[in-house]
């Protein structure tokens, strides 16, 4: 280091012709410059140049060292700016863990954020098991509720809605439930979390003064789409995220039900291992996520 530091103070002062002037430019005193040239000229064995009460000027031999280091400290300068380039630009494999569910919403923008960032190489896990963010070496994982892991940096993607659904068929067969009670009465498909074996609960806007209901427990399943396709098959209701069944009751294969008892729209989060620098590729995933994945969603009208 003390070698490149005589070499960057013998140019400044070969191109300034002057020891203050080159110190100007480095940070560094007159004297300072002056040292490390001597330093230079003794390791070298040879006068670099010619000095005066009022000026300084290169000898035969500092002229051709001169020009050698003019290159190397050239070379030195381009290698740190083709660095500092690679480090600005988003490229290399990006772990990605994301619910399952949420594949409806990544894979049509796919196409946008590849097209964008073509030297990013994606790998994407969509599953609902709880993982150890930085134990499992991932570099963003999105999950919805709670953030518990302080370990994490966080930034909310948008909102959801869980919505309850069933077929028109099975709507004619069994009626339409008009509150969450009218629940009890009915074939219920229900989702099981597949690491704690735990239900998914039904959340709703609760009116004064009403009891808590019991939602049956017909079908259950790991499986979301399953669920989905049971309840597009007639086989009961279900509830599950808006984002999911949107195409379906666009299509008219399903339909919601209870839509004035929605409880308050869920969030989606980005989750990433904190550090001081963010990488380029993580930053421009986070930031496509918050912007292209989730509409917003209007509140609801409360109950009657």
């Amino acid at each position: 280091m003390d070698q490149l530091n005589g070499l960057a103070a013998f140019v400044r002062a070969a191109e300034t012709r002057s020891f203050v002037a080159a110190g100007r430019e480095l940070g560094l005193t007159a004297s300072a410059v002056g040292k490390a040239v001597a330093k230079l000229e003794q390791r070298l064995g040879a006068r670099l140049f010619q000095r005066s009460t009022r000026r300084i000027g290169l000898t035969a031999e500092g002229t051709l060292f001169y020009e050698r280091c003019q290159r190397i400290l050239g070379d030195i300068a381009d290698a740190e700016a083709e660095l500092q380039r690679a480090l600005d630009a988003p490229r290399g494999r990006l772990r990605v863990s994301m619910p399952s569910a949420t594949h409806r919403l990544m894979v049509p923008v796919l196409p946008e954020f590849m097209r964008l960032y073509p030297e990013i190489e994606l790998d994407l896990d969509f599953n609902d098991r709880i993982v150890d963010v930085i134990e499992a070496g991932l570099d963003v994982v999105m999950r919805s509720g709670a953030l518990a892991d302080s370990r994490l940096m966080s930034r909310r993607v948008g909102p959801f809605r869980f919505v309850v659904v069933a077929s028109p068929g099975y709507l004619d067969r069994h009626g339409v439930p008009e509150r969450p009670a009218d629940l009890e009465r009915h074939a219920c498909l229900r989702y099981k979390y597949p690491t704690a074996g735990t239900l998914q609960d039904w959340v709703f806007r609760t009116e004064p003064g009403a009891r808590p209901i019991r939602v049956p427990a017909t079908l259950v399943c790991n499986s979301t789409d399953a669920l989905v396709a049971a309840a597009e098959r007639g086989l009961g209701l279900h509830c599950t995220g808006d984002f999911i069944v949107r195409n379906a009751v666009a299509a008219g294969t399903l339909r919601t039900v209870l839509d004035d008892y929605q409880a308050p729209p869920g969030q989606f989060w980005a989750l990433w291992p904190s550090s001081r620098q963010l990488s380029p590729k993580v930053r421009v995933f986070v930031d496509f996520l918050c912007t292209r994945l989730l509409p917003a969603v209007s509140e609801p009208a409360p109950p009657p």
